[in-house]
């Protein structure tokens, strides 16, 4: 531990200005290209591309109006090695294969900060993975546990006595400021396993620093966010149960990040993303309903698209009318929603090019034609942009129901209008249309049928 905060306090101290510099050998990618690209968040915006010479060597001039912040090298699906560029020289050395493990930093302070940091920080983590668990089980009265005890604080007390001296001597390093926000809080090891989630729960964002904006270009506030997330799920929950236990983590999110509308509206756009992708509706309702977005007006056509898409959640929310629909059959004549007078409507948006789609809609085609007296309609919006994939498979296939399409992809008004960033998406709606549930799955319209009765 000494030896690592002697190494890395004489790296701050010879810290200078370099030039605009970032350069590497990707060992066995001889002649590959290699990708620059810059890193927000989850994202990244390509920068420029190269080809690497025989040896896996490259040299890039980094664009003078650059911020700092983290940057990717990129050179397969899976392959690449994320670093830090602060107006300084950046040299590596990584392996095509296996770059993570292999990555040497031969010039970057502050990568050398990050690399030697955050290894210590994973040997630290492994070292309480294995300790937790003999806090937890083995017995108090024995001498083993106190010296469990005693260890599992000194691996914490060590981490932050390097981090507060690395923040001491050079406080406004690029890779310090990511680190003290990856900080967890201290945990105190008298505490039992559910004392110890609570605490963790309430003190996890005690020492971010949230005025930081510089910092949303790297992956920090994501890999933050991910984190705190993880200590309110639990795969024995039910998909409700997850969300009420959600909503509570939403809200001391939001709540802490709301001291700087810029990072705020970074995580409200992250977390409406990620639970509409995972279909956690309640949460996204209740998302809707609290949090707005800081920079959008009120002026109508000023809102932003993070604001639009919150209003809309909350007009698709159970119980609320879904919105009017006016979509061409394959013959271009328009059918609309309000046309449909059948008990309940199956509402589903799907597409020829989504695998999970086909196999949903021959399921439903055998439900849908086995009712003895019709008590719901489908409507099918698909969202191909090709005419003949969409009517080949309608065909191939006696979809006998209401079948229309924009032929507009994700871009249609339909999507709009319905939140429709992944298929299949599906609406169950009553007699009035009225949004009665909203199921994610095959399985879960099963059951949405069987308890309004429209399926054996």
């Amino acid at each position: 531990m000494r030896q690592t905060l002697f190494f890395l306090l004489f790296l701050i101290s010879v810290y200078i200005q370099g030039q605009n510099i970032l350069e590497g050998t990707i060992r066995q990618h001889g002649g590959g290209q290699v990708y620059i690209q810059r890193i927000y968040g989850e994202k990244t915006t390509g920068i420029d591309s190269l080809t690497t010479g025989t040896d896996g060597h490259f040299r890039f001039e980094m664009p003078a109006h650059l911020l700092p912040g983290m940057y990717r090298v990129k050179w397969g699906k899976e392959a690449w090695v994320d670093l830090i560029w602060n107006q300084e020289d950046v040299r590596f050395i990584t392996s095509k294969n296996f770059p993570d493990d292999s990555l040497q930093i031969i010039s970057s302070i502050e990568n050398k900060i990050n690399l030697e940091y955050s290894r210590l920080d994973r040997i630290n983590q492994q070292k309480l993975q294995y300790l937790i668990p003999v806090i937890d089980y083995y017995p108090e009265k024995d001498r083993f546990y106190e010296s469990v005890i005693f260890e599992m604080e000194a691996v914490q007390r060590q981490q932050q006595i390097l981090l507060d001296s690395l923040t001491a001597a050079y406080p406004r390093a690029f890779a310090v400021r990511m680190a003290r926000v990856y900080q967890s809080p201290f945990v105190p090891a008298s505490l039992n396993k559910e004392e110890r989630i609570i605490f963790l729960k309430n003190h996890y964002f005690d020492k971010v620093d949230f005025s930081d904006t510089a910092l949303l270009h790297s992956t920090v506030f994501v890999n933050k966010a991910i984190s705190y997330l993880s200590l309110y799920s639990n795969n024995r929950l039910s998909q409700k149960q997850l969300e009420t236990e959600f909503i509570k983590a939403v809200t001391i999110m939001l709540s802490a990040a709301s001291v700087n509308p810029e990072i705020f509206k970074f995580w409200l756009d992250y977390l409406v993303g990620g639970f509409d992708k995972f279909h956690f509706d309640e949460v996204l309702t209740y998302i809707a309903d609290n949090f707005e977005d800081p920079f959008s007006c009120e002026d109508q056509p000023r809102k932003t698209a993070l604001q639009k898409k919150l209003e809309t959640f909350k007009k698709l929310a159970a119980g609320n009318l879904a919105p009017p629909l006016e979509i061409p059959d394959a013959k271009g004549s328009m059918d609309r929603l309000s046309d449909i007078h059948s008990e309940f409507t199956l509402l589903v948006f799907w597409s020829t090019q989504c695998p999970h789609c086909t196999a949903m809609m021959d399921r439903l085609k055998e439900i849908y034609d086995k009712q003895k007296t019709r008590r719901f309609e489908v409507m099918a919006v698909s969202i191909d942009t090709s005419h003949s994939d969409w009517t080949g498979f309608i065909k191939a296939h006696r979809l006998n129901w209401v079948n229309v399409s924009e032929l507009k992809g994700f871009s249609g008004k339909s999507c709009d209008d319905y939140n429709i960033y992944a298929t299949p998406t599906l609406f169950l709606l009553d007699r009035e249309k009225k949004i009665i549930s909203k199921p994610v799955s095959l399985y879960e319209m099963e059951q949405v049928l069987r308890e309004n009765r429209l399926m054996e």
